[in-house]
Parts: C-alpha cells; sequence; structure tokens
C-alpha cells in the first residue's frame, strides 16, 4: 500500500440549496473546512433557476478555492 502526501493547489465545489440562506451557510462552512488545507477562495460564480418540480427558486454556486 503507497500513501501519497501531495499538496492540494486547486479544488472546486458545487452546492446548491433551495434557500439563499442555506447556501451561504454552506459555502462558509466549505470556506472553513478548506481552510484547514491552507486553500483560500479565488473565484465564486453563482446561479439562481426556477425548479418547476418543486416549484421553488434553486440557488448554485462554483467555489473554486486555490493555495494561498
Amino acid at each position: 500500500m503507497e500513501i501519497s502526501l501531495d499538496m492540494i493547489k486547486d479544488k472546486v465545489e458545487c452546492l446548491q440549496a433551495y434557500d439563499f440562506h442555506e447556501l451561504a451557510r454552506a459555502m462558509e462552512e466549505r470556506i472553513e473546512i478548506n481552510k484547514a488545507l491552507m486553500l483560500r477562495v479565488k473565484q465564486v460564480q453563482h446561479q439562481v433557476t426556477f425548479d418547476p418540480f418543486r416549484n421553488k427558486m434553486l440557488y448554485s454556486a462554483i467555489v473554486h478555492f486555490a493555495v494561498n
């Protein structure tokens, strides 16, 4: 068994929620977790779309983390 200790330089995470405040909370949680990996937010893209099956707005975000 071989263990690799390579450093993560870039990471992209996709988040979704039906409530904007829930999406913001999830993003803050992921930011804190990635701080432990010494990654910072490099870029955030977000989008809102209507989900006709649930009759709600669906909020999504793509968060790009990179090394400090």
